[in-house]
Parts: C-alpha cells; sequence; structure tokens
C-alpha cells in the first residue's frame, strides 16, 4: 500500500450491518481503525449515540431498516455532528448489477458523504477514509475551542480565520494557488429567524464543495468556501456550482478572490476573505445567464 497520512490517535469506526460490509471492516482494521460492528441498524443508531464515533459504516442490506431512512436518523440525532461522515455500502458488481443511481442518490440525499461498493482498491478508499476522519476530527477541536458556528456546525469568522492563515502557510510552501469564495443569500431578514432556509441551504452548500475545501458562516445570510489548488477560473466555477446547490427560489450573489501562486504573491490569507466579501457590494459582474451574479474587485466589465 502507498503511504498514507494516519490520523491521530485510533479513530473509531462503527460498522452496522453483517455481509455486505464485513470486507471494508476487516481493510479499516487493517488500516489502524477500531471497529465497532452491530447486525441492526436500530442497534447502529443506539451505539452511535453512545459511542458518537469518528466514521459510520452502513450495509445496503440491513435486517431491519434501509440504510437512508438509518442516514436520516443519525443526521437527526443531536449527539452525531454534522462532521460525521457516513458511508454507505452498495451491492456491487459490473452492470448491470451495478449499484442503481436512484439507491445511490437516494443515500446521498439523506446524508451519505458517499457510496461505495466491492471490489474497490484498497488504497484508494483509505485515503478517501482518512480525509473524512481528518475533516472531522479537526471539526471537533474547532467546536471544542469555540470556533464552530452553533447553528450550521460550520466554521465561524473567527475559525474561518484560523483556517486560512493554515491554508495560506501550505500554499506559500507548495507556491500553489488558494482562492476565496463568499456566496450571499438575498432574502429577508425577517426570513432568518427559525433557520430552515439556512439549515437546508448548507445541506447543499456541503455537496458543492470538495474534501479539501474549507465552509465556514461569515453573517446569518452569508457563508465563505477556502478552496486550495484554485485559480480564478476555477473560483468561477466554485461560485457557480455552489449557487447551483440551492433551491431556484433563494436569489444569491457570489464574491471571489484568488491568488495563483501564493508563493510568489504572498498575501494575508485573512485579506482572501475581505476581498471576496467586498466584492459582493463593490465588484463587478463576470457571469450572466442563468448563473447568479458572480463578482470580482476591481474587474472590468466582461
Amino acid at each position: 500500500m502507498s503511504d498514507r497520512a494516519q490520523p491521530t490517535g485510533l479513530p473509531l469506526v462503527l460498522v452496522a450491518g453483517e455481509r455486505g460490509t464485513e470486507w471494508l471492516a476487516r481493510l479499516l482494521e487493517a488500516g489502524g481503525y477500531a471497529v465497532l460492528r452491530e447486525r441492526t441498524g436500530r442497534h447502529a443508531q443506539e451505539r452511535a449515540h453512545a459511542t458518537q464515533p469518528d466514521l459510520i459504516v452502513i450495509d445496503a442490506d440491513l435486517p431491519d431498516m434501509r440504510p437512508a431512512d438509518l442516514c436520516r436518523a443519525l443526521r437527526h440525532d443531536a449527539g452525531i455532528t454534522l462532521s460525521t461522515p457516513i458511508l454507505v455500502c452498495l451491492a456491487g458488481g459490473a452492470p448491470p448489477d451495478a449499484p442503481p443511481r436512484a439507491e445511490r442518490l437516494e443515500a446521498l440525499q439523506a446524508g451519505a458523504w458517499e457510496c461505495i461498493a466491492a471490489p474497490h482498491e484498497a488504497d484508494e478508499i483509505l485515503l478517501k477514509v482518512d480525509a473524512f476522519v481528518h475533516a472531522k476530527l479537526d471539526a471537533d477541536r474547532a467546536r471544542a475551542e469555540g470556533l464552530l458556528d452553533p447553528l450550521t456546525g460550520l466554521y465561524n469568522r473567527q475559525g474561518l480565520a484560523r483556517r486560512a492563515r493554515e491554508l495560506g502557510s501550505q500554499a506559500f510552501r507548495g507556491h500553489s494557488a488558494l482562492a476565496c469564495v463568499v456566496l450571499a443569500l438575498d432574502v429577508a431578514w425577517d426570513e432568518l429567524p427559525g433557520a430552515p432556509l439556512i439549515v437546508d441551504g448548507v445541506k447543499g452548500l456541503k455537496t458543492a464543495v470538495r474534501v479539501a475545501d474549507v465552509i465556514g458562516r461569515l453573517t446569518p445570510a452569508e457563508f465563505a468556501v477556502l478552496a486550495p489548488d484554485t485559480d480564478a477560473s476555477g473560483a468561477r466555477r466554485l461560485a457557480e456550482r455552489l449557487a447551483g446547490s440551492l433551491p431556484a427560489a433563494v436569489p444569491v450573489r457570489c464574491g471571489y478572490e484568488a491568488i495563483a501562486n501564493v508563493g510568489y504573491t504572498p498575501i494575508d490569507p485573512v485579506e482572501l476573505l475581505v476581498r471576496a466579501s467586498a466584492a459582493l457590494r463593490t465588484g463587478r459582474a463576470e457571469a450572466t445567464g442563468g448563473y447568479p451574479r458572480v463578482l470580482r474587485l476591481n474587474q472590468k466589465s466582461p
């Protein structure tokens, strides 16, 4: 196997099911994870609430409930954070035996981060799981340090500033790109209390970002995404993808800023947040047609 960056400590995985998940449980144990097993969805839900695992794996063939129903139940459990990754193991094989698209989409809509099937390349899945668990543990630490927004579970402004500096240091050392996109929901303030629009919007935004991206809440109706290895054209595409993840009835604006090579153009990474946010108010539009307004500071009209 290739070298992997091991998560700190001994991450805990809860596996719900038997036959369809045994191959993955063995792989994770060999990869340095502690694995708990529960045969039924009901028992898995109880164990997840009690242990708060770092990763949950669900067999598609549970004896007592559908995997999407268990995903929804777990996502509604206040004891399990939104940053806890959930994987669903679907029946594998070549077409026509491959997992149906509708089954995969239902699991993802219910809160799964990914659907996988055997046979699956071991190095690839372990690298993905490591990235998911690292992200979850980072979110746990941020929550403990008061760096998360209590409603959405996203980084707050202080958390975004800290993560911006961390990503900026990495980009400086690697001479790589770094971008920030700020998205504003143009809704009336009286629509925000109770926050169903915000909570549903956050679910959509999370589907539009990569695992490496950092997403946070700047104000009640503004969200920021820090995107490593992303230049200006990539930032524009990200802005369009973020807006497209929201309900069509919600009007949005997107501002962005990007540095193609932070090593050659040093910048305080927090300044990227400031510029992207300022572009919402003073930038010039770059996109038309079916996309929302995407704006950048100091740009001429197209």
